[in-house]
């Protein structure tokens, strides 16, 4: 489960050892996390407006968003026919299970942006120590 605390004290951490390198590094690093950090707020939209775990492919998820959507969609299929019942509970399944990523979207992003900064810090730092 993750934490707020937790989740910000590594992004502080990160933070730190960022502002520690020389500035053309620092530089690229900022150059590369730009194009890779994702946006809470269309993670939280994703997930809000599509049930179907479309929020797990933005963040590269694919296994997780693909159950999802299968069990979505079987839900639905259900819909029209004589397991009508088990369609719905399906769906209403899914949602519930969903509905911890919509109120966690926040810290799910953050906690996923702390580990494409922390993959690229240590991409740079590699490279810089050779």
């Amino acid at each position: 489960m993750l934490s707020a605390v937790e989740v910000n004290e590594e992004e502080e951490r990160i933070r730190q050892r960022v502002r520690q390198l020389p500035d053309d590094k620092r530089f690229v690093f900022f150059q590369r996390t730009e194009q890779q950090l994702k946006d809470p707020d269309t993670y939280a939209t994703l997930n809000y407006l599509f049930v179907a775990g479309l929020h797990h492919f933005y963040l590269g998820n694919w296994l997780r968003g693909l159950i999802n959507l299968s069990v979505f969609l079987i839900g639905v299929i259900m819909l029209f026919t004589p397991l009508f019942v088990l369609g719905v509970l399906l769906i209403v399944a899914i949602s519930v299970v969903e509905l911890f990523a919509l109120f966690k979207s926040q810290i799910i992003v953050q906690a996923y942006n702390n580990a494409v900064m922390n993959t690229i810090y240590q991409e740079i730092v590699k490279g810089y120590k050779q």
